[in-house]
C-alpha cells in the first residue's frame, strides 16, 4: 500500500485534515499540489501553502503550492493544469476545502450562505470537474471528498440548515460522479470522521480548548484516506467511509494514539449516528 510517485491535488492543504493527508501521502514519496488561500500568515490560524510546502517536502515528498480559491472556476482549473503538467498527471483529487457555519436559518445571512454553499458543494464540483480530464489518464484514478454519509433524517438538517445543505451536497456530488465515472475507472468516495477533529475549525469556531482535548488529532483521518487511496479504483467506488471504520478493516486494533488525550472521553462528530457500530474499544459521546 503506497501513493508513492503518484500526484495528488488537494484543497484545503495548507493546514488540519488537508495538511495531514498531504504529509501521509509525502511519506510515500508522492506527489502533492497544496491547493489553498493561505498564501500570506494569517493572524489566528497556523500554516501557509509554503510553509505546508516545506513539510511536505520534508516528509520526503515533492511540493507544488498553489494559492487558489475554489470559489473560483479559472482560478480552479488553471491550478489544476499547473498541477498535472509539473508533475506529469493527476492521480488523486482531494476535496477537503471547505466552510463551517452552523447558525440557523434565523441567523445566518445569505452572504454568509453563499460562502458556504460556494465552497463547499460548488467547490467540490468545480475542482472534480477540472480533475477528471486527467483522472481518466491514471492507472488507479480516485476523488476523495471530506463530507458526511448521506442520511435524510430532520435531525441533520434542522437547527443548522444552510451548512447541510453544504456537506450532503458534496456527498452528492461523489454519490453521482461515481456512478457517472464507474465505467470509465475512476473511485469516487467520501470520507467523514466519527469523532471531532482537533483542527483550528474547532478550536476558533466551535468548542474551543474543551472540545479539542475531546478530539482525535488530524491523523486518524489522513490514515483512513491513505488506506482508501491505494485501494484499487475499480472495486472501491460509491462509498462513504467513516475514518476508523477504515482503519479497522485495514488491521489496525488500537486507537488511544489518536485521540489528542489518550483515555479521554471522545466527543461524536455531527453527522454521525450514535447508533452507527464503532470498532471495539472505542467510546464516543455524542451531543444531544
Amino acid at each position: 500500500m503506497s501513493l508513492a510517485g503518484r500526484t495528488l491535488f488537494i484543497t484545503g492543504a495548507s493546514r488540519g485534515i488537508g495538511l495531514a493527508i498531504a504529509l501521509r501521502a509525502a511519506r510515500d514519496g508522492a506527489n502533492v499540489a497544496i491547493a489553498a488561500k493561505t498564501a500570506e500568515p494569517h493572524p489566528k490560524l497556523p500554516g501557509t501553502i509554503y510553509t505546508a510546502a516545506k513539510e511536505i517536502e520534508q516528509a520526503g515528498g515533492h511540493a507544488l503550492p498553489l494559492a487558489v480559491d475554489v470559489r473560483d472556476e479559472a482560478a480552479v482549473a488553471a491550478a489544476v493544469r499547473q498541477c498535472a503538467e509539473h508533475f506529469g498527471g493527476i492521480d488523486v483529487c482531494v476535496n477537503n476545502a471547505s466552510a463551517i457555519n452552523l447558525a440557523s436559518i434565523e441567523q445566518l445571512d445569505m452572504r454568509r450562505y453563499d460562502l458556504i454553499q460556494q465552497i463547499n458543494t460548488r467547490g467540490t464540483f468545480v475542482t472534480s470537474r477540472a480533475c477528471l480530464p486527467y483522472l481518466v489518464k491514471s492507472a488507479n484514478p480516485h476523488i476523495l471528498t471530506l463530507s458526511p454519509p448521506l442520511d435524510l433524517r430532520p435531525k441533520w438538517f434542522a437547527g443548522h440548515l444552510a451548512y447541510s445543505l453544504s456537506k450532503y451536497g458534496m456527498s452528492l456530488c461523489m454519490l453521482g460522479l461515481a456512478e457517472e465515472y464507474r465505467a470509465a475507472g475512476i473511485a469516487c468516495n467520501t470520507l467523514w470522521p466519527r469523532t471531532t477533529i482537533a483542527t483550528a475549525a474547532v478550536e476558533f469556531a466551535l468548542g474551543g480548548v474543551q472540545m479539542m482535548r475531546r478530539s482525535r488529532k488530524p491523523q486518524i483521518v489522513a490514515d483512513a484516506a491513505h488506506v482508501i487511496l491505494c485501494r484499487p479504483a475499480r472495486e472501491c467506488t460509491g462509498q462513504f467511509f467513516i475514518d476508523d471504520t477504515v482503519l479497522y478493516e485495514a488491521g489496525v486494533r488500537d486507537f488511544t494514539p489518536y485521540s489528542v488525550e489518550p483515555g479521554g472521553p471522545l466527543l461524536g462528530d455531527l453527522f454521525i449516528d450514535a447508533t452507527v457500530p464503532a470498532p471495539p474499544g472505542v467510546q464516543v459521546e455524542f451531543m444531544r
